[in-house]
């Protein structure tokens, strides 16, 4: 068996027993130098990195084959890229590259086609002067969802 093959066999069975994450990108390099981005249902922590990681470096053998081997979580200004991504992040506002166009707003619910995203704008009144303020939503295929991406605030209290 090659032992890129090894390494992805390994990588699957240490993903078998945590179902709460999932695999975001994976890369292997010809010099066995291993690249695993992870995310998870819930907020992934270094743990969860750590542990991955010596679940897969403990089922290869250094003797046989010299890897190393990295794994993390996306950062924080990383785009969502897969559907499962976004559940964890409800309530949280998005800015989103369409094929529609550019879209901010709060994200307010996901299913399994997409997600629905709402806002506010200051609008002209319908009549007379003055603007009020609308609340718009707008359901959202994943299919057309260019790039998402969580917009970051810090509060200062």
């Amino acid at each position: 068996m090659q032992a890129i093959e090894l390494i992805n066999k390994c990588i699957e069975s240490a993903m078998q027993s945590r179902p709460n994450l999932f695999i975001v990108s994976s890369h292997i390099s010809n010099g066995l130098d291993i690249n695993l981005t992870i995310d998870g249902d819930e907020l992934v922590n270094i743990s969860d990195c750590i542990e991955l990681s010596r679940a897969i470096e403990h089922n290869l053998d250094r003797e046989e084959m010299d890897f190393s081997i990295k794994v993390q979580s996306p950062g924080a200004d990383e785009p969502l890229l897969f559907p499962r991504q976004y559940n964890k992040h409800i309530g949280r506002t998005l800015k989103l590259k369409t094929t529609e166009g550019k879209l901010e707003g709060k994200l307010a619910n996901v299913n399994a086609d997409g997600i629905l995203l709402v806002w506010k704008s200051r609008e002209k009144k319908p009549v007379g002067k003055g603007k009020v303020t609308v609340t718009h939503e707008k359901e959202i295929s994943f299919k057309d969802i260019e790039q998402a991406k969580i917009k970051l605030t810090f509060n200062t209290k």
